[in-house]
């Protein structure tokens, strides 16, 4: 169940009049007051004689009385809305949510004699308006501030009392949604998205891709957006505004939106310390390629969030979604649209009441940049093992927002797992076909060495791996790792220890390319080429006193 307070109006039977109208799409069914005031209110819906110039005369009378100290946008209104799952509620039960959400709120506090004058409107079955005037008995206003905080806090009780669908709660630091006039504009011109929310994507996108602010700025206005920067009398950067080009008002102006108003994260000042915390930060020469340390990088994420501090886990779970940002405008065009839905799903989760330390994830950011100026990879293999890192390390993200009680965050999460197991699945479809081959052409005194090792390092688990239909290409793998030189049993250990197995759909699939992750396989046999297997393990697995220690 959900509260929207709009913004105070000043016309009370304007309100009045769309309560009991049709509505925009004829939408409205049998308006009728289910609670008032004083319970005497006159009633359009049920009351042939009464109408709504009386009704508004009524609930204006103390604005009436108050004259020019009265608010000049005295109309207070709040709907309040059950979920679609949730049971059709009487009308007695809507009257009394509606005089607890005014109770709440201070507009109508309980046993006051005094308190504004209001009426609750239900004209569909799963939700009532509720109408207030902002003056009181005494001529005062009512004391309401916060009051969207406490018609939440008061839902979140009656959900629990009455049984019904638990909404999740959020901390104010989601962004900004697209208005009703917004949405409208949108579907005039034929377009699936409102401005506001395209610019969200286009500015979101340039800050995952830029180094510093004049290259984010150079990358708004590339992908096509109007961009305005505002300066200090110094010369240093105050802030900026976005609009899109063609979107314009009443008088012909771009509509503009400053950045904090897309989202609490793209403000200037936060942008720029997120740009400045990678500038900043010493690079560590490396052979390997973008797409590989992004790889590694990603899949620590989940030891970060289990091991780190707050602070340094929200940054790794802003520099994920940084991550999803960019990948839809690299990846195969076949992936590019669920990837682009986990995407924009898992924005909500980079921003929670924790501040992230963004210096904490300076090694993925700089991987997450520079896999838009490397060639994308040919290779179906490494493309696989980066999205199952990713979406593990999304699982890891909904696991670590839910255990703080960040539900929208954890909400977030979730759905946009779904949409990275789909793009995973279809990412991994040919290059676990082309394993799966290789496993079925190994000889069978091979066949057997990589079962001993199975057994060794996971007892436990170890017949249901066998007879997996993944068994064949994750006997492959542990044969390419022996290839090259390293201990298989030593590598499952290690590949096990990461992950909950018990909860795998395939654990094969799972163990196969966390073997190439830890291993760097591709890296290992494009490099050196087939080399004589070797007693020496890659890493040994850790000890429990080593676990306890870390």
């Amino acid at each position: 169940m959900i509260a929207n307070i709009v913004k105070p109006g000043h016309k009370t039977r304007g309100v009045l009049n769309y309560l009991y109208g049709p509505g925009r799409a004829n939408e409205h069914t049998d308006p009728h007051l289910v609670a008032s005031f004083d319970g005497f209110a006159p009633d359009p819906g049920r009351d042939p004689d009464a109408t709504l110039a009386q009704l508004a005369t009524v609930l204006d009378l103390r604005v009436k009385q108050a004259n020019h100290k009265a608010p000049q946008n005295h109309v207070w209104h709040c709907s309040i809305r059950a979920a679609p799952e949730d049971r059709h509620l009487s009308d007695d039960e809507w009257a009394t949510i509606a005089r607890r959400v005014l109770d709440a709120t201070g507009i109508a506090p309980a046993g006051a004699p005094d308190a504004c004058r209001w009426v609750a409107v239900r004209h569909a079955d799963d939700h009532i308006h509720i109408v207030a005037t902002k003056v009181r008995g005494d001529l005062r206003p009512p004391r309401n501030w916060n009051d969207f905080l406490r018609a939440d806090k008061e839902l979140e009780a009656i959900e629990k009392e009455y049984g019904l669908r638990h909404v999740p709660r959020g901390d104010r630091t989601a962004a900004k949604r697209p208005t009703r006039a917004e949405q409208e504009k949108a579907r005039r011109t034929g377009n699936t998205r409102t401005s506001r929310e395209h610019l969200r994507t286009v500015a979101r996108t340039a800050l995952s891709a830029a180094t510093d602010t004049e290259e984010f700025f150079r990358l708004v206005e590339g992908a096509g957006a109007l961009i305005d920067v505002q300066y200090f009398p110094s010369g240093d950067v105050r802030g900026y505004k976005l609009a899109l080009d063609g979107d314009t008002n009443a008088q012909g102006q771009p509509v503009w939106f400053s950045g904090s108003t897309l989202a609490p994260d793209l403000s200037y000042p936060r942008i720029a310390e997120r740009l400045t915390a990678t500038e900043t930060t010493p690079r560590v020469p490396t052979g390997s390629t973008a797409w590989r340390r992004l790889t590694v990088a990603i899949d620590r994420t989940p030891d970060h969030l289990s091991n780190g501090g707050t602070e340094a886990g929200q940054a790794h779970i802003t520099v994920l979604a940084e991550a999803l940002d960019v990948l839809p405008l690299t990846a195969p065009a076949s992936l590019r649209s669920d990837l682009l839905q986990a995407a924009t799903a898992f924005e909500r989760t980079s921003r929670s009441r924790i501040r992230a330390e963004h210096r904490q994830a300076h090694t993925t950011r700089r991987a997450v940049k520079s896999i838009l100026r490397e060639p994308a990879p040919k290779d179906g293999v490494l493309l696989a093992v980066l999205l199952d890192a990713v979406l593990l390390a999304a699982v890891a993200a909904q696991h670590w927002h839910r255990t703080r009680g960040h539900t929208q965050q954890a909400e977030a999460a979730s759905q946009a797992a779904e949409h990275l197991r789909t793009a995973y699945q279809a990412a991994a479809a040919g290059p676990l076909a082309m394993i799966h081959q290789q496993g079925t052409q190994l000889p069978e005194w091979l066949h057997h060495q990589q079962a001993a090792a199975v057994r060794r390092a996971l007892p436990e688990q170890a017949e249901k791996i066998l007879t997996e239909t993944g068994w064949p290409a994750l006997a492959a793998t542990l044969a390419q790792a022996s290839s090259v030189g390293l201990d298989s049993a030593a590598l499952l250990t290690q590949a096990a220890e990461r992950r909950d197995l018990d909860t795998a759909m395939s654990v094969t699939e799972v163990l196969a390319w966390r073997l190439h992750r830890i291993a760097d396989l591709n890296q290992r046999t494009t490099s050196r080429g087939p080399a004589a297997p070797q007693s020496a393990p890659y890493r040994p697995a850790r000890t429990d006193q080593q676990r306890r220690t870390r």
